[in-house]
């Protein structure tokens, strides 16, 4: 046993050590460092603790001479390791996070680990400079140049935030006769096997080729009721004005002939439209199912306002994961998963409210809705103090 260099804790390190294991948070070399010390001051032997701990010899001796020589910040801390020194300096590195940052050389699409290497060269007096030099410094900076994100900035005016919160306020009514509904459509593709899959047993994966056949597109037209478990997917050939229109007649004669007014909650999709009625229907037939219909729109680029969308993911989850190429057999499929989501009474639970918006985004309301919602909260404020 090495008596040279004894470990012992006071109660305060005991106690940081032992938390620093349950928590589990850190480096997997600073935990063992932390095992061997208190294993170490528990009085056991080296040879003991190595084998514990599944490290060497010479592992459980640089601990015990680290604390005992310095402090426990010191033994659990990696010693600094010999070799080259940095091949950047720190205004080098900044130069290089600003030539990544920067537009790339003409002909090219964006910068790449060599591009940005002959770049640091004519830039520096460097002779030469590796990709992975310029790898490990970007990575550190958290920086892919290679990698782009395609995201929609939404204009946020008053037109976003009417259209915004005439959707959160409809979620939030209390049910009333006059069902809210929202309404969207999303494509699906009809995608076949080549060659037929082999299926799972026992020690083995299912598996099926990685060549497949496309056999065209249909259209799913969701809805789905606010205020209650219930849920409609039509399955059609194309999304056309006819098709929408349809749509809006089955929703009022077949799904709620007895509603007074069905509000719509929808995209602003062109054949979203009173004219589409008009195309496909007489003026009589169209008047007559506008009668019966209110629409409201999601403002533009916000398609997460439109909770049908929420319904379509799970939509994909559950059912359409896979590659299916017949529209009859995608028809039975959806229906069945319609039928076992309604029977089962799954709902989208809404959380966000017009409230929550204008705490949240309160930033990006028009200077003059700050400025009179101010004033409100003045206004009530002086009230109370009145009262």
């Amino acid at each position: 046993m090495n008596v040279r260099y004894r470990v012992e804790l006071s109660q305060a390190e005991r106690c940081e050590l032992t938390a620093m294991l349950s928590k589990g948070k850190r480096a997997a070399r600073k935990l063992k460092r932390a095992q061997i010390l208190l294993a170490a001051d528990a009085g056991r032997s080296d040879e003991e603790i190595a084998r514990t701990v599944a490290v060497g010899g010479s592992t459980v001796y640089r601990t015990k001479r680290r604390f005992v020589e310095g402090n426990l910040e010191q033994a659990l801390s990696e010693e600094p390791r010999p070799g080259a020194e940095r091949k950047l300096t720190g205004k080098e590195e900044a130069l290089l996070v600003a030539t990544a940052c920067a537009t790339p050389p003409e002909g090219r699409a964006r910068w790449t680990l060599e591009l940005l290497a002959d770049a640091m060269v004519r830039l520096t007096d460097h002779e030469s400079l590796s990709g992975e030099t310029v790898r490990r410094r970007l990575a550190e900076n958290g920086l892919k140049p290679w990698r782009k994100d395609m995201w929609c900035i939404p204009k946020v005016d008053g037109e976003y935030v009417a259209r915004m919160e005439d959707v959160l306020d409809l979620y939030a009514e209390a049910p009333d006769p006059d069902r809210p509904v929202v309404f969207d459509e999303s494509p699906v593709q009809l995608i076949g096997e080549v060659r037929e899959p082999i299926p799972a047993e026992p020690g083995q994966l299912e598996r099926y080729d990685c060549e497949y056949r496309r056999n065209g597109t249909v259209n799913l037209f969701v809805c789905i009721d606010v205020h209650r478990p219930w849920r409609k997917v039509k399955v059609t050939e194309r999304r056309a004005a006819e098709d929408y229109a349809q749509c809006m007649r089955e929703l009022v004669d077949v799904h709620y002939p007895d509603a007074g007014c069905i509000r719509v909650v929808q995209d602003n999709l062109s054949t979203h439209s009173v004219g589409s009625l008009y195309e496909a229907f007489a003026p009589d037939e169209a008047r007559r199912i506008l009668r019966r219909l209110e629409f409201h729109y999601t403002p533009k680029h916000a398609s997460w306002l439109n909770m049908v969308e929420i319904e379509i993911g799970v939509l994909r989850g559950q059912c359409l994961g896979r590659r299916i190429d017949d529209p009859n057999w995608l028809r039975r499929e959806i229906a069945a998963w319609e039928k076992q989501r309604n029977a089962a009474g799954a709902r989208i639970k809404w959380m966000f409210t017009t409230e929550k918006a204008r705490a949240k985004m309160g930033r990006a309301y028009p200077a003059t809705s700050k400025e009179s919602q101010s004033r409100v909260l003045q206004k009530l404020t002086k009230e109370e103090r009145l009262k």
